[in-house]
């Protein structure tokens, strides 16, 4: 792999951070704008507004009507799409580079010209409302990942859920829209990466001719709640319809930027990924108490969560199973992994890191990543060697230090047994009305 000298990265005048990495091996481009804006930087009343903006930036600027990014990118032969979560909003275009002007001059047309039209923002309004149904109030496993995440934080924004509480994504007003964007959609609150068939001298000026010229503003407010220390565990249980049982057991673990980041992910390697991990051998296979598990730890701007997911089969017992995790759970605590689990934890994250390397926009990706989440895009090029460095006792450290009951917060969610209402129907499934 190139080294870090093959990226080049600049801070135009009004802050915006440019960071450049030119691949030549085809003729195409992935640019990524990362704003760094999340449910994080919500509060009560707005919750959502993030998410939002996800939207908002492809409905028009006072120079493009609703669309007509889409439809400019698409006739160039490009494409885009966006994500939240609950840290950043990422903004990605893939397109040929003869298009790559145009493309400069369609996000900075966004960014300094976006609209605020009553009748798209109300449009809007009822599609996320719409998305919040059928991604969370439809979906046990993401409603149930909503009551835990929202119960494991007592202070910290993190208990806002990214697509916002149905009461706010009604209730919101042109003047939390404007205020929302003026505060975040700044150029020096803003990272863009560019990376394919381009140089570095180009797109620093493209960069310099559409986007320096819109002002910087007043940095955003920072996000001075730190979570108190957790000293018991909490339970939440959740009662609805469902075929199956659901089990999520989440820990308070550290920010991305922590030291022991790469000890933890090979820990919940070893645990959960994949049918060779230790936990879908134990529970899967062989106890037979459920039937798919993982393990994820959400790496965050500020301290936040590792998360066991445990589906079980209809019927099954999630008592049984949360004992038979915890015994597995504790075994790592007392006895680490073996030098076999953690090879092969350390291939899984070679692999994934360069099969990510190998396109353009896995480059776009995980330089934005670094860039933003962990410290510095340089710290990207350090990755393989500080994976491969990582050593059985680090690996138990972390379980030790990650794997403690009064720092958790266990979720249940069990199939709800119909009652029969007057006239004999079952009871229906509690709703939010769209707006």
């Amino acid at each position: 792999m190139p080294g870090a000298d093959s990226v080049q990265a600049i801070t135009l005048a009004n802050g915006l951070r440019v960071i450049v990495w030119s691949d030549h091996d085809i003729p195409n481009v992935a640019l990524y704008n990362w704003v760094r804006v999340g449910s994080r930087n919500e509060a009560p009343g707005i919750t959502g507004l993030a998410h939002f903006f996800e939207h908002m930036m492809f409905n028009g600027t006072s120079r493009r009507a609703p669309g007509e990014f889409d439809r400019q990118m698409e006739a160039q032969g490009g494409a885009n799409n966006a994500f939240t979560s609950d840290d950043v909003t990422v903004y990605q275009d893939w397109f040929p580079r003869s298009a790559l002007e145009l493309v400069f001059d369609l996000e900075a047309d966004r960014l300094a010209n976006l609209a605020f039209d009553p009748e798209v923002v109300e449009s809007e309004r009822g599609v996320v409302f719409s998305e919040r149904r059928f991604s969370v109030e439809d979906n046990n496993p993401s409603f149930l990942f909503e009551q835990v995440q929202s119960t494991a934080f007592v202070a910290h924004p993190y208990q806002i859920p990214t697509i916002g509480w149905p009461s706010d994504i009604r209730a919101w007003k042109l003047e939390d829209l404007r205020a929302f964007f003026h505060t975040y959609y700044a150029p020096n609150n803003c990272t863009l990466v560019v990376v394919g068939d381009v140089t570095p001298e180009e797109v620093f000026g493209l960069a310099r001719r559409w986007l320096e010229p819109i002002p910087r503003r007043e940095p955003p407010p920072p996000v001075r709640t730190r979570e108190p220390q957790q000293l018991g565990e909490k339970r939440v249980r959740v009662e609805r319809k469902a075929q199956t049982p659901l089990l999520q057991v989440a820990y308070k673990a550290p920010a991305a930027d922590d030291p022991g980041g790469p000890a933890l992910n090979l820990l919940l390697s070893v645990l959960g990924e994949g049918d060779s991990s230790r936990l879908h051998r134990e529970l899967v296979e062989t106890q037979k108490l459920a039937i798919d598990v993982r393990a994820i730890w959400n790496e965050s701007l500020d301290p936040g969560l590792a998360w066991f997911m445990l589906a079980l089969p209809e019927g099954g017992d999630p008592a049984a199973l949360e004992q038979a995790l915890d015994a597995q759970l504790q075994r790592v605590v007392a006895e680490g992994v073996t030098a076999a689990e953690l090879q092969r934890a350390k291939n899984l994250a070679a692999a994934a890191f360069w099969n990510s390397l190998a396109t353009i926009d896995g480059k776009a990706r995980l330089l934005g990543e670094y860039e933003v989440m962990q410290g510095g895009w340089q710290k990207l090029f350090d990755a393989p060697v500080t994976y491969e460095a990582v050593t059985r006792e680090q690996v138990q450290a972390a379980a030790r230090e990650l794997l403690q009951v009064r720092r958790r917060t266990v979720g249940v969610l069990q199939p709800r047994l119909s009652s029969p209402t007057p006239d004999g129907a079952a009871d229906p499934e509690p709703t939010e009305e769209s707006p």
